[in-house]
């Protein structure tokens, strides 16, 4: 059992929870299209313990999100999860962003996509069952009308995430359902990092890196 603080970053929500034995105990979290994590990160991480009155010493590990995601909200939460981990001498363990994603639905049968909405008509995606096995790697893909056909064929898929809305502008199927305004949340993280913490998959603090699925580019403003 254990006490767990989760920082998730990949998305334009800035999410920070405290978790105990794979419970949310609180969550602080805001999703702003700002990007404003560089700023409210530490504020809510405070914020979470001050809440609870648990000192950070307390704790028996930190979790972050993985990616993939944006670039700059990746490195700033694990950037701020590797220097906690190494400041209070605590493992850390990386949860998957988008099963963390999946993890927000709960379906007998069928699949679910996880989806982040990348440049253009590009989404970075999976594919889970209903148990949330992972059934098909991550992928940084391209959308047109026949995406994720093989799986709608078969049967019901659930589609979450930021590159929902991309995503039913092209497709139309009876079995398609399209689950809006979802992010990846520090709240879904708290039961995978337990699962972690357990197994003790852990990071190497020094050596971590976040899964970006893509190298950056940077684009100059017009």
């Amino acid at each position: 059992m254990a006490l767990l603080l989760n920082i998730e970053t990949a998305t334009t929500n800035c999410s920070v929870s405290l978790s105990k034995d794979g419970e949310t105990l609180v969550l602080k979290e805001d999703n702003s299209l700002s990007y404003s994590h560089a700023e409210a990160l530490h504020i809510f991480i405070g914020e979470v313990f001050k809440s609870t009155s648990i000192e950070p010493e307390a704790i028996d590990g930190v979790a972050v999100s993985r990616g993939p995601g944006s670039y700059t909200g990746l490195r700033i939460g694990v950037s701020s999860a590797k220097g906690l981990s190494y400041a209070l001498d605590k493992p850390l363990i990386a949860v998957d962003t988008l099963k963390s994603l999946a993890s927000q639905l709960e379906i007998e049968t069928g699949f679910i996509i996880p989806m982040l909405d990348a440049r253009r008509l590009e989404v970075y995606a999976s594919v889970f069952d209903a148990q949330l096995n992972q059934i098909r790697e991550i992928k940084a893909e391209v959308l047109d009308n026949d995406s994720y056909k093989y799986y709608l064929d078969k049967a019901k898929v659930y589609f979450i995430g930021s590159g929902v809305e991309k995503t039913k502008s092209l497709i139309e199927h009876p079995n398609a359902v399209f689950v809006e305004n979802k992010f990846p949340s520090a709240n879904e993280m708290s039961a995978l990092a337990e699962i972690k913490y357990q197994k003790s998959d852990t990071e190497d603090v020094a050596y971590f890196e976040p899964y970006y699925l893509k190298d950056f580019i940077a684009i100059k403003k017009s």
